[in-house]
């Protein structure tokens, strides 16, 4: 069954970062931002391993894995729960690193790619959802994007 709809992938194709979350050797978590997450097949997602050491050790250790990504502007996005994998070469690997060197450039490494199994998918949606219904998703990326450009400067 796939769990990844077509606004899911579209989202992982626009989002520039996510969040990955493994568990540490003594159960503590690990948390490392990562800006190559691409759509491998209906089931699985993946990122580029550049300078992620620890992600990976968890990985071949304890394959548990929470990826979560946002859309700052729109206040919203995914939690993908599965199990995940290391891979060093490959069709799957080339699904995540070929599209990660068109966008960043070939000078970065790709080292291993993690490919996680989606065995669950929620939505992450700010109370902004709740608490101000009457607001379009136009209205809110508007409003998030002019306090962002205030903070910026």
């Amino acid at each position: 069954m796939t769990l990844l709809t077509n606004e899911m992938r579209a989202m992982i194709v626009t989002t520039g970062l996510c969040f990955a979350a493994t568990v540490n050797e003594d159960g503590s978590p690990n948390l490392s931002p990562k800006a190559s997450l691409a759509v491998i097949d209906d089931d699985h997602i993946g990122f580029a391993d550049c300078m992620s050491p620890q992600t990976v050790a968890n990985v071949q250790r304890n394959p548990a894995m929470e990826i979560n990504i946002v859309d700052i502007f729109l206040r919203r996005g995914y939690r993908f729960k599965g199990q995940a994998e290391v891979l060093e070469e490959g069709p799957d690997f080339d699904a995540v690193a070929k599209p990660f060197w068109e966008k960043a450039g070939d000078m970065y490494p790709v080292n291993h790619v993690v490919k996680m199994r989606v065995e669950s998918a929620r939505p992450v949606n700010s109370p902004i959802y709740t608490y101000q219904p009457e607001l379009s998703e136009d209205q809110i990326r508007t409003r998030y994007l002019e306090l962002y450009n205030r903070i910026a400067g």
